[in-house]
């Protein structure tokens, strides 16, 4: 039987489980939310679904039934020759990607403002980062997109290397001229690895940026619970082409991705897709229209700038403009300040502030009034302050630090604990990032800088929260016991690069 996209093979199947009265002796132990009536009647049906691998439910480790059919048709929606369903997040996905490609020693090319998962799934499979810069805005304090001809640079100095890792787009909305980057790792018979978890509704509006299946990435690893209307921590790995054995990724899924996935996440994934099957250029194309009309109402308040078509050039290629990034320097505020004002005055959640910013991301779910309630607060708050291009900071984005050596060996090397206020110099075994965005200011194998201390002292002034370090506090950190260490080639060409 043809498979067709108003179909969900997924959730189908497990409503009919659930109809047919089957009395339970297996896990889980709520026994369809019996065991649990305030569970019950908290998520209601969900808990009716919540079942385990068996036959007529198939199994997300070799899929055969409903879950197989389900990633057929996420694959057909996509573009893509193959879908898998991730109920560990995106993470997972990008975990698969890179140990599916990369074995240890391997070199794999990223940009170094990829997500912290990237330099986790590093670690684990014991590739070698080959760091390449991405363009910084200094104004917005924030890490653009990757040039092409830094992609070749990279590879023609590196061509033992077995990928290039790329963000479409970055969590800032920002885009790299992917196609371009494509053909050029194509060229040298190279896949490419996105990290598309702030992508998954590109393909659905011709006016937004190409999605990495359109533009011919090998892999994507896509967070359908972020902007396609599933359950948070249900995400898409996509795959096509010959470049890279699909049979690898599912094998390097089945050693990271739980073995008792979640039915009502991967049901959520069904769902989801069929309603952008049916329905998602027209809701994607209403989510574009009005980022622009509040786009447009946000550009006549006085005090604040957007990030917007005026930043595009070099590494910077499009910009996805439902990701409404408001810069508060003018106001005199830093973006965590104007985050607790919205949160705690007009009971307004953002997705993500920095120093300088708010991000606030615009998705299916949203309206007129929810975007008219944004556009009101930030022109309340810029009205009420009459001081106007008062800048509190100046704390610029620190440099690359020095690369000493791998992650992976940082991460197992031999350690000692300091205070961080002591470290510079110090090679750190430790990730430090602000999250969201969750971009690591220093990784394992890196030098600590006075400049990336300062950048981090300016970020605790401003309560934001830290993460990666075994001490909570992040009064101290961890860093290799030895001094002298031998620099790896990537800092050689990061400096032919910039």
């Amino acid at each position: 039987m043809k498979l067709k996209q108003n179909q969900t093979p997924l959730y189908t199947a497990l409503k009919k489980y659930a109809d047919e009265g089957t009395v339970s002796f297996h896990v889980p132990g709520h026994k369809q939310g019996r065991g649990n009536l305030e569970l019950f009647n908290l998520v209601g049906l969900a808990c009716v679904i919540d079942v385990t691998c068996m036959e007529d439910q198939d199994n997300i480790c070799n899929p055969v039934g409903p879950i197989k059919d389900a990633q057929i048709l996420a694959a057909q929606l996509y573009g893509a020759d193959n879908a898998f369903f991730l109920v560990n997040g995106t993470t997972c996905g990008i975990q698969a990607m890179i140990m599916g490609v990369c074995e240890p020693g391997d070199k794999i090319i990223i940009p170094r403002n990829a997500h912290k998962s990237v330099i986790s799934s590093i670690i684990m499979s014991g590739a070698v980062p080959v760091y390449v810069e991405p363009e910084i805005n200094s104004y917005l304090g924030i890490a653009m997109g990757v040039r092409p001809e830094y992609i070749e640079k990279a590879l023609q100095s590196h061509p033992d290397a077995k990928a290039v890792f790329m963000i479409n787009p970055t969590y800032y909305g920002v885009v790299s001229d992917l196609k371009a980057i494509v053909d050029i790792a194509h060229a040298h018979n190279i896949p490419v690895l996105v990290d598309e978890a702030h992508g998954a509704h590109l393909k659905f509006c011709p006016k937004l940026p190409l999605s990495a299946m359109e533009a011919g990435a090998d892999l994507a690893a896509s967070s359908t619970h972020k902007l396609a209307g599933s359950l948070t921590q249900s995400s898409l790995l996509l795959h096509q082409g010959s470049l890279i054995n699909p049979q690898k990724i599912k094998a390097a899924l089945n050693l990271t991705q739980t073995t008792s996935p979640s039915y009502i996440l991967m049901a959520s994934i069904d769902i989801a897709r069929k309603q952008l099957a049916e329905k998602g250029v027209q809701m994607i194309q209403n989510t574009y229209d009005l980022a622009l009309q509040a786009r447009e109402k946000l550009k006549t308040v006085e005090g604040i700038f957007l990030l917007d078509e005026e930043v595009l050039g070099p590494g910077c290629y499009a910009v996805d403009p439902t990701k409404i990034v408001i810069n508060t320097k003018q106001l005199g505020f830093s973006g965590y300040e104007m985050e607790k004002i919205l949160r705690k005055k007009y009971h307004i959640q953002v997705e993500l502030s920095d120093l300088f910013n708010v991000l606030a991301i615009v998705a299916l779910g949203d309206n007129e009034d929810t975007l008219n309630t944004l556009v009101y607060a930030v022109t309340d708050i810029a009205n009420g302050r009459a001081l106007k291009n008062v800048f509190k900071y100046f704390t610029p984005f620190p440099s690359l630090p020095e690369s000493v050596m791998s992650p992976r060996e940082a991460f197992y090397g031999e350690k000692r604990t300091v205070l961080l206020s002591e470290a510079k110099g110090e090679v750190s075994a430790e990730m430090i990032m602000a999250y969201p965005p969750g971009i690591p200011i220093i990784c394992p194998g890196e030098r600590i800088t006075q400049e990336v201390l300062d950048y981090i002292h300016t970020l605790r002034s401003e309560d934001a929260v830290l993460q990666g370090t075994e001490d909570p506090e992040l009064n101290y950190i961890k860093v290799l016991t030895q001094r002298l260490f031998v620099v790896q080639p990537q800092n050689e060409l990061l400096e032919k690069l910039c």
